[in-house]
């Protein structure tokens, strides 16, 4: 560990630091975040590919005092720099699905277009080739002993990493706190598509036992389907019925009783910024109205380690501030969810 008596906690985060200006190298740190910039299917608006950039400036805001969590930064917490060539090629697939996507909104059968099909066929290449390389950096990681946590990128990024947890959890629970259930089939063709990351999950990875949606307010009859045969694998709490129960009294104490009496004892968090109120993330890729408070999810959080149930690892995903070069409310809001998501894995 650094020596940590020349550092003031109070002070402003130095630029010669890592995340939230904390003085940690990867050997020193407890907690190891992985950066991934994807954002090849997105469906709506671009710009989540950039988050983790966006994401470690703001954190630098970040005040180190942590009431739920006091002095957790003193376990290491350590940012790996974006992986440029991973970005480069995200950025030519993201072209080419937008390619495939025009084409789709104009009515034109993909399967029989020569060119658009190869474009396609790359596009699902690339989905695979990112899972099998996330899979192999962070399964390092765990080996080295790291806690990890992942920052997208849109929410197709997780998948490799929860593969990785997989080898050495024989069974646990996703807390997925989200705007949408992600459990669409190939949406738009991608195979590893941001709105099929849990599909992918639970069709991959038969050690999550459980999976506890919160906040899910926009999905088809397809994903419902899913949800309602999966024999109770599956447990959503939707956002209208959240919304209605506190309507008619209930409290959000007794709300986050149910969701985390919903999971078993090893718990990974999948955290998409749009299951918050667009407010706090208007760049998101795809928002939508309703959602959540930051406090409310924090106060979760802070419930679920109360427990006594293990954070295994967690991702934080599709925060962007857009076509925007500088800090929004977007990147405030997700340095803010990663420091309390950092704590709470160490705590």
């Amino acid at each position: 560990m650094p020596d940590l008596s020349t550092f003031d906690p109070n002070s402003v985060g130095l630029l010669s630091n890592n995340i939230f200006g904390l003085p940690f190298s990867q050997e020193d740190a407890t907690l190891v975040l992985f950066p991934v910039p994807w954002e090849v299917t997105v469906s709506y608006r671009p710009g989540t590919a950039r988050g983790p950039e966006q994401i470690f400036d703001a954190a630098m805001q970040v005040d180190l005092f942590d009431p739920d969590v006091k002095d957790g930064w003193k376990k290491g917490f350590y940012m790996q720099p974006v992986n440029e060539d991973i970005k480069a090629k995200g950025d030519y697939l993201r072209w080419c699905a937008e390619q495939v996507l025009e084409a789709m909104t104009e009515g034109k059968t993909i399967a029989t277009d020569e060119l658009l099909n190869e474009k396609l066929e790359e596009i699902n290449e690339g989905g695979l080739m990112l899972r099998d390389w996330v899979y192999e950096m962070t399964g390092n990681l765990l080996k080295e002993g790291k806690l990890v946590g992942l920052i997208g990128g849109d929410h197709s990024t997780p998948l490799g990493f929860i593969k990785a947890l997989a080898d050495k959890h024989p069974n646990f629970g996703i807390l997925q706190i989200d705007a949408h259930a992600d459990l669409r089939v190939a949406y738009e063709g991608f195979t590893y598509s941001h709105a099929s990351i849990m599909y992918n999950v639970l069709k991959e990875i038969p050690q999550v036992g459980k999976l506890v949606q919160v906040g899910i307010r926009d999905y088809c009859n397809e994903e419902l389907d899913i949800i309602e045969q999966s024999k109770g694998r599956v447990v959503t709490f939707f956002d209208k019925n959240i919304k209605e129960d506190q309507y008619e009294g209930k409290t959000w104490k007794a709300i986050c009783t149910n969701i985390i009496d919903a999971l078993p004892q090893e718990v990974y968090i999948s955290f998409d910024i749009d299951g918050l109120d667009p407010k706090l993330c208007p760049n998101t890729g795809t928002p939508v109205p309703g959602g959540f408070e930051v406090e409310q999810i924090f106060y979760l959080l802070k419930m679920l380690h109360a427990s006594g149930r293990k954070i295994i690892g967690f991702d934080l995903n599709e925060v962007s501030c857009g076509e925007q070069d500088e800090d929004t409310i977007d990147s405030i809001t997700g340095a803010r969810v990663l420091f309390k998501l950092c704590n709470f894995i160490v705590a």
